[in-house]
């Protein structure tokens, strides 16, 4: 197995390749809203830092989210091209898995948590997972009221931006895609759908033939 893995559900732009053993290569970007300029240049470093060739690949496993309409479009189209030309297996994930298993991990919490992303508009994503990493229920997106209520501690860069509001914990920020290629490596992956989970409407819809006719 050559398993190229990418997420670009957050300001982060993650992309690790795994020979199904163990990651080869692993490299994260930080600039916020540059996704479409960064994720080919940041596939082809990891590639060279493995010396793999993109026929080499086997496989190839994408963040699907939830996160942003433009940054997860991103990554889950070229996951799709990519799937597509190379002629191999494509996988989806939720974003926030390979964080919240990454918690449990390194952060070894003795309880049920939450790991939250950013969501912006003064939201949050998130998902409840139990102390081994596994996500319990469906991910989410709220204000960080409604996530304080249940109570319980919040890692990630959701947590750490709105940290007044949430009992949040220091630990891993954002998905890492080394991360998550192990979990689809090792078969402990829930995949999904290889489309984007936006969890709510983006911005920019088209008008409606109905709506047209009717200012006509």
């Amino acid at each position: 197995m050559l398993l190229l893995a990418i997420d670009t559900a957050t300001v982060t732009v993650s992309v690790a390749l795994h020979d199904g053993a163990e990651v080869r290569a692993e490299l994260r970007t930080d600039e916020s809203m540059s996704h479409g300029e960064l994720l080919t240049p940041t596939i082809a470093r990891v590639l060279a830092d493995a010396g793999v060739s993109p026929d080499e690949l086997t496989d190839v496993v994408v963040g699907v989210g939830p996160g942003p309409y433009t940054g997860l479009r991103v990554g889950v189209v070229t996951a799709l091209t990519l799937g597509y030309t190379l002629g191999v297996a494509t996988h989806g994930v939720c974003s926030i898995d390979p964080l919240g298993f990454q918690v449990a991990q390194e952060c070894r919490p003795d309880s049920e948590f939450i790991a939250a992303i950013d969501a912006r508009r003064k939201e949050i994503y998130w998902a409840r997972f139990d102390v081994t990493g596994r996500r319990i229920g469906e991910p989410q997106v709220a204000k960080p009221g409604v996530v304080a209520a249940l109570g319980m501690p919040v890692f990630g860069r959701g947590g750490y931006l709105h940290a007044n509001d949430l009992d949040w914990r220091e630990g891993p920020l954002d998905p890492s895609a080394g991360v998550m290629a192990n979990l689809v490596a090792a078969g402990q992956a829930v995949e999904l759908p290889l489309e984007p989970l936006y969890l709510r409407i983006p911005d920019a819809v088209p008008q409606s033939v109905a709506s047209i006719a009717g200012k006509a």
